[in-house]
């Protein structure tokens, strides 16, 4: 086996065990060095719809970026419910036909479905109530046929996060609805740990995003629970690290911090993987993380760090990478596929959580990380380029101007592109829409 880095999940047999011993490496090395994130066809063909709103347009660059998009950017994949598992066969076809092409892919895979999920916030409720014998249908008609899966198929790599939200809503949440469903979701998330135990899986559990977990007093607490539940999973339990930022907006590395984030040391997901790193290390716990870059906030859009819904105006954040410039991040990727709505909150015209939400995804094209242009214009390419740490206040990609004729046939910005702001050089005028001030480094057209 090429890579994967041992990590180790938290023993302690007993509340009164010593301090938690280091296990012998079983894997070693980060499992992304020297491979692709596998690209999602089904991802993919969702975004001929946008694809095709910019041709409509007339708008060749964003099509292009889009197209680049379709091809080039390996993305997660949800298996969000029982009846999503028979998306596991279709990555795994896929895996195989790309190691045919002579591609070398790693399956991004997220086990997304615990009893009484998204307690604190209820845009994402799962299948599984744990009052209706959740907890026992998890675990026989989810994990273990989602498990089965991915041991038959040795011959392909798979990086699974586990459980996204779980955790935050652990430490945090003081509803009796999250404090009642605890106990039994440390159950079940150290459960689907201890069955997806093979060294073709690379486990990482999700730990939220620096602006919720972050800050200094959670930091102990959330490490505290994550040891809880890997003491579920048992003494022969491992798995790899961390995910941080799945769903969320936050930069990977940010030079010039938002005020909100004043006295964090996790800052940016980057900080947050050091702050939250030394003190899952000081308990003897895995500190490598992998961070969800699939669409980050631009500079502004939020007054508040806990915003989280569809969240304007963002783009596309930072391709798949293992040049990360820091030893605890093993790889900055797409997690969250962009384009699919947080629910029906945020941006104006947001359909229910997990749907299509074209209008949004137009927007983080035309806001995209500007690899995402220059692949586009070089034809392609891919590669594992260096992270562009973002800094405040800062523009975002200038969308190609239309013609509109209403307009005294002067050069104006398409729908959900910027038309103004302090520093702005572009297009002052909307095709269609009328020019908003968003905040004042960032107008949009609406």
């Amino acid at each position: 086996m090429r890579a994967s880095f041992a990590v180790f999940a938290a023993l302690l047999a007993a509340a009164g065990a010593s301090p938690v011993p280091e296990l012998e490496a079983r894997q070693s090395g980060n499992p992304f060095i020297g491979r692709s994130l596998l690209v999602n066809p089904g991802y993919s063909k969702k975004l001929d719809q946008t694809r095709q709103a910019f041709l409509s347009r007339g708008d060749q660059t964003n099509a292009n970026k889009v197209k680049y998009i379709q091809e080039k950017i390996g993305t997660f994949w949800w298996i969000s419910n029982v009846f999503l598992l028979r998306d596991i066969d279709a990555a795994i076809e896929e895996a195989r036909a790309a190691k045919q092409r002579g591609e070398n892919p790693i399956v991004g895979l997220v086990l997304y479905n615990l009893p009484d999920r998204d307690c604190s916030a209820g845009e994402s409720a799962g299948e599984f109530k744990l009052s209706q014998n959740g907890l026992n249908r998890y675990k026989q008609e989810y994990v273990n046929p989602f498990a089965q899966k991915l041991k038959a198929a040795t011959d392909v790599q798979f990086a699974v996060i586990v459980e996204p939200d779980a955790l935050g809503n652990m430490v945090t949440s003081t509803s009796a609805f999250c404090r009642n469903a605890r106990g039994p979701q440390q159950e079940a998330i150290g459960y689907a740990i201890s069955q997806l135990q093979a060294s073709h899986i690379h486990l990482y559990l999700d730990v939220a995003n620096g602006g919720w977990l972050g800050w200094r007093d959670n930091l102990g607490p959330t490490a505290d629970e994550v040891k809880a539940i890997l003491q579920k999973a048992g003494s022969n339990a491992r798995v790899r690290g961390f995910a941080s930022n799945v769903s969320n907006y936050n930069p990977y590395q940010d030079s010039n911090p938002p005020s909100y984030t004043n006295g964090s040391p996790s800052a940016d997901e980057s900080r947050y993987a050091n702050s939250l790193g030394e003190a899952l290390r000081q308990r003897g716990l895995p500190s490598q993380f992998i961070i969800d870059q699939g669409r980050v906030a631009l500079p502004g859009a939020r007054r508040e760090w806990g915003e989280w819904c569809n969240v304007s105006p963002a783009g596309f954040g930072q391709p798949f990478t293992t040049n990360t410039n820091n030893p605890n991040v093993d790889a900055v990727l797409w997690v969250k596929p962009g384009g699919e709505s947080d629910g029906q909150c945020g941006m104006a015209g947001a359909p229910q959580a997990g749907a299509w939400f074209d209008s949004y995804a137009q927007m983080l094209v035309q806001n995209a990380h500007r690899e995402i242009a220059n692949g586009a214009n070089n034809g392609g390419g891919g590669g594992n380029p260096q992270p562009t740490p973002t800094t405040q206040p800062s523009q975002p990609s200038q969308p190609t101007p239309t013609s509109n004729p209403g307009n005294g046939g002067g050069n104006c910005a398409s729908m959900w592109a910027q038309c103004g702001g302090q520093g702005w050089n572009g297009p002052t005028c909307c095709s269609q829409g009328t020019c908003q001030a968003i905040n004042q480094w960032y107008h949009q057209c609406l």
